[in-house]
Protein backbone atom coordinates (compact mmCIF):
# COMPACT_ATOMS: atom_id res chain seq x y z
CA UNK A 1 0.00 0.00 0.00
CA UNK A 2 2.69 2.60 0.91
CA UNK A 3 4.70 1.60 -2.07
CA UNK A 4 1.29 2.51 -4.50
CA UNK A 5 1.28 5.97 -2.60
CA UNK A 6 4.61 6.74 -3.13
CA UNK A 7 4.36 6.35 -6.82
CA UNK A 8 0.62 8.13 -6.36
CA UNK A 9 1.97 12.03 -7.28
CA UNK A 10 4.58 13.57 -8.59
CA UNK A 11 5.42 15.73 -5.58
CA UNK A 12 5.70 12.37 -3.01
CA UNK A 13 7.77 10.19 -5.97
CA UNK A 14 10.62 13.18 -5.85
CA UNK A 15 10.11 13.85 -2.18
CA UNK A 16 11.10 9.99 -2.06
CA UNK A 17 13.61 10.32 -4.67
CA UNK A 18 15.75 13.35 -2.87
CA UNK A 19 15.60 10.93 0.33
CA UNK A 20 17.90 8.75 -0.74
CA UNK A 21 20.48 10.96 -2.76
CA UNK A 22 22.66 11.69 0.09
CA UNK A 23 22.99 7.81 0.56
CA UNK A 24 23.06 6.19 -2.83
CA UNK A 25 24.32 6.48 -6.30
CA UNK A 26 21.64 5.68 -8.36
CA UNK A 27 17.73 5.94 -6.59
CA UNK A 28 15.30 3.87 -7.02
CA UNK A 29 11.40 3.82 -7.03
CA UNK A 30 9.16 0.92 -5.83
CA UNK A 31 8.19 -1.92 -8.01
CA UNK A 32 4.56 -1.90 -8.67
CA UNK A 33 2.50 -5.27 -9.12
CA UNK A 34 0.92 -6.78 -12.15
CA UNK A 35 -2.21 -8.79 -11.12
CA UNK A 36 -1.58 -11.62 -13.36
CA UNK A 37 2.12 -12.37 -13.00
CA UNK A 38 3.07 -13.78 -9.50
CA UNK A 39 6.58 -12.58 -10.06
CA UNK A 40 5.75 -9.24 -10.44
CA UNK A 41 4.12 -9.28 -6.44
CA UNK A 42 7.54 -10.82 -5.47
CA UNK A 43 9.63 -8.23 -6.85
CA UNK A 44 7.22 -5.49 -5.49
CA UNK A 45 7.99 -7.10 -1.82
CA UNK A 46 11.55 -7.67 -2.57
CA UNK A 47 11.80 -3.80 -3.47
CA UNK A 48 10.04 -2.41 -0.44
CA UNK A 49 11.98 -4.98 1.84
CA UNK A 50 15.29 -3.43 0.30
CA UNK A 51 13.79 0.63 0.40
CA UNK A 52 12.79 -0.11 4.35
CA UNK A 53 15.09 2.07 5.70
CA UNK A 54 14.57 5.05 2.68
CA UNK A 55 11.04 4.62 3.42
CA UNK A 56 11.65 4.99 7.09
CA UNK A 57 13.38 8.60 6.36
CA UNK A 58 11.10 9.52 3.55
CA UNK A 59 8.37 9.21 6.45
CA UNK A 60 10.26 11.66 9.08
CA UNK A 61 9.15 14.67 6.25
CA UNK A 62 6.11 16.57 7.54
CA UNK A 63 4.27 15.79 4.97
CA UNK A 64 4.61 12.36 4.64
CA UNK A 65 4.45 11.70 8.11
CA UNK A 66 0.70 10.82 8.53
CA UNK A 67 1.37 7.44 6.16
CA UNK A 68 3.33 6.57 9.17
CA UNK A 69 1.01 3.56 9.95
CA UNK A 70 1.39 1.94 7.03
CA UNK A 71 5.14 1.47 7.50
CA UNK A 72 5.58 -2.56 7.97
CA UNK A 73 8.02 -3.64 11.12
CA UNK A 74 10.68 -5.79 10.79
CA UNK A 75 8.87 -8.84 12.64
CA UNK A 76 5.92 -8.39 9.82
CA UNK A 77 8.67 -8.48 7.51
CA UNK A 78 10.31 -11.52 8.77
CA UNK A 79 6.86 -12.87 8.76
CA UNK A 80 6.13 -12.59 5.57
CA UNK A 81 8.96 -13.39 3.98
CA UNK A 82 8.75 -16.33 5.98
CA UNK A 83 5.66 -17.26 4.53
CA UNK A 84 6.80 -16.54 0.61
CA UNK A 85 10.09 -17.79 1.00
CA UNK A 86 9.62 -21.53 -0.59
CA UNK A 87 6.98 -19.53 -3.08
CA UNK A 88 10.05 -17.89 -4.35
CA UNK A 89 11.59 -20.30 -4.57
CA UNK A 90 9.49 -22.98 -6.85
CA UNK A 91 8.04 -20.33 -8.99
CA UNK A 92 11.85 -19.60 -10.21
CA UNK A 93 12.84 -23.61 -10.44
CA UNK A 94 9.60 -23.66 -12.68
CA UNK A 95 10.90 -20.94 -14.67
CA UNK A 96 14.22 -22.23 -15.37
CA UNK A 97 12.94 -25.64 -16.28
CA UNK A 98 13.34 -26.09 -19.71
CA UNK A 99 10.95 -29.57 -20.29
CA UNK A 100 7.63 -30.17 -19.42
CA UNK A 101 7.28 -29.81 -15.52
CA UNK A 102 3.86 -31.70 -15.09
CA UNK A 103 5.28 -34.32 -13.11
CA UNK A 104 6.59 -32.10 -10.95
CA UNK A 105 3.70 -30.32 -9.89
CA UNK A 106 2.57 -32.60 -7.52
CA UNK A 107 5.20 -32.41 -5.26
CA UNK A 108 5.78 -28.79 -6.10
CA UNK A 109 1.88 -28.44 -4.53
CA UNK A 110 2.91 -30.88 -1.85
CA UNK A 111 5.62 -29.34 -0.46
CA UNK A 112 3.86 -25.72 -0.29
CA UNK A 113 0.38 -26.80 1.71
CA UNK A 114 3.20 -28.62 4.02
CA UNK A 115 4.68 -25.21 3.84
CA UNK A 116 1.91 -23.31 4.62
CA UNK A 117 0.19 -25.63 7.44
CA UNK A 118 3.54 -25.51 8.95
CA UNK A 119 3.44 -21.57 8.79
CA UNK A 120 -0.58 -21.80 10.29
Amino acid sequence: MLAMLIMLTPGLRNEFIDCQKAKVRNAVLHVLDVKTRWNSTLQLLERAYQLREVTCEWLKNPTSSKFQPLFTTQNVWMHVMDVLWPFLYWTLWMLKRHSVTQHHVITVYHDMFNHMHGVM
